[in-house]
Order: C-alpha cells, then sequence, then structure tokens
C-alpha cells in the first residue's frame, strides 16, 4: 500500500470512529423529541453546508451542464425509487422482523458518506494539509449523522444490536469510498467526475429535505430549532473556509 492511501486509511478513521461514538451515544441515552429534533436540525444544516461549500463549488466551476443534469436526474430518480419502494400500498415503512426498516433514510444517508468518503480521498491529492482539515470537518458531520441515524433507527423500534451493526456498516462505506477516491476517482476524467458529485449532490437534499427536516418537523417547531440548523451550516462553512 502506497504512502498516500496509508495517510489515507488513517485520517479516515478519524470520521469513523466519531459516527460510532456518535450511535453509542444515542444507543446509551436515546434523546427525548425535542433534543432529537435539534440533532436532526443541526445535522440537516451540516450536510447542507457540505453541499454548499464543498460539492457545489466543484461542479459549478467544471462548466458541465449535461453532465451535471444526467448525474443530478439520476439522483433524483433513484433516492424517489428507493423512498417509493421502501414503503408498503398504506404508505407505513416496510416492515422486517416487528420493526421498521427506514430504507430510503439509510440509503441518502450511505450516500451522503459514501461522497464524503470520495471528497476526502480526492483532496489528498490537493495536499495533506487540505486532506486533514476537510478529515476533521467531515468528523463533525458523521458525529452529527451518527447520533440522529442511530435516533432514528431506534425510533422505528430496531436493536440495539442492529441498530450498531447498521451504524458500523454505513462507517465502512465511507472508509472504503476514501480508499475509492484516492486510487480510482483521481484518474477519472472531469466528465465523469461531475456525474458522480451532481448524483451526490441530489441524494444529499433528498437527505436533507426529505428525511432529516422532514422528522425534526415532527416536533413543535421553535425559534432554538431554526437556530440550531444555520449554526450546524455555519459550523462547516467556517471550516470550509480553512480548508
Amino acid at each position: 500500500m502506497s504512502e498516500i492511501l496509508i495517510q489515507i486509511a488513517l485520517f479516515a478513521l478519524i470520521p469513523v470512529i466519531t459516527m460510532n461514538l456518535g450511535g453509542i451515544i444515542a444507543l446509551i441515552r436515546q434523546p427525548n423529541g425535542n433534543v432529537r429534533s435539534l440533532i436532526l436540525h443541526f445535522a440537516a444544516g451540516v450536510v447542507f453546508s457540505v453541499v454548499a461549500v464543498e460539492i457545489l463549488p466543484d461542479i459549478v466551476k467544471e462548466h458541465e451542464p449535461v453532465m451535471v443534469v444526467i448525474g443530478f436526474s439520476l439522483g433524483l430518480i433513484t433516492m424517489l425509487a428507493i423512498k417509493r419502494f421502501s414503503e408498503s400500498k398504506t404508505g407505513e415503512k416496510v416492515n422486517i422482523n416487528d420493526s421498521k426498516l427506514p430504507i430510503s433514510l439509510l440509503v441518502a444517508v450511505g450516500v451522503d458518506i459514501f461522497i464524503d468518503g470520495l471528497l476526502l480521498g480526492i483532496s489528498f491529492n490537493a495536499g495533506k494539509k487540505e486532506g486533514l482539515l476537510l478529515a476533521i470537518a467531515l468528523s463533525l458531520e458523521l458525529l452529527s449523522l451518527g447520533i440522529a441515524t442511530s435516533t432514528e433507527l431506534r425510533q422505528n423500534k430496531l436493536s440495539k444490536f442492529r441498530t450498531a451493526g447498521l451504524i458500523f456498516g454505513l462507517t465502512m462505506i465511507f472508509f472504503l469510498s476514501a480508499v475509492l477516491g484516492s486510487s480510482l476517482l483521481a484518474n477519472l476524467s472531469h466528465q465523469y467526475i461531475e456525474v458522480v458529485l451532481s448524483f451526490g449532490l441530489s441524494a444529499l437534499l433528498f437527505l436533507v429535505t426529505e428525511e432529516l427536516l422532514l422528522e425534526a418537523h415532527e416536533e413543535a417547531e421553535t425559534a432554538w430549532h431554526t437556530a440550531v440548523f444555520f449554526f450546524g451550516f455555519l459550523i462547516f462553512l467556517i471550516l470550509g473556509m480553512v480548508v
């Protein structure tokens, strides 16, 4: 394994650890409805900031509108299809072993994490400093996502063991995509990278609007909830400026 792949593997472990830590925190003490809503608002703000700070500028600067339309459309169609087929005719989520597995949420989070890993892997090609700062920023995002995802899985009556297993599986997606981002995508043409990033852009927007915020708004909305969303956005915005 080359030196850069070893560095990526080590730095990718930071977000992996924080997401699993977030999942464990939510398993030990499941937040009440109000705290859960605050966590979801914060996670939505961070993910939305990832879109604005990291993904969207990279897409715009390449000036490949056709590739963007293709990738964005594929992302939207994929997420809508997943959401449609993960629900029964009565509108309830698929029932597996007397628990409700939120497949659309898991896929959306999985796509989010996959894109994050790719971005981390690609960033190391620009320099070690950039990769380290992005790893720290992504650690914050995955910590909040770990808490939010674990909370949602427990709300759907999944066991603690199964919830922990799903969180761990999601972090492995991040780890593998980080290595993939450095080794494979570095050799792809800009056009294909545009399709990948545009697909991720669409999936992340779906995650924010149709999963995180939709679930968060099940509780009574206050000014604090709105402020937490913007606080999450601001944190990653500042970290993105540092990078």
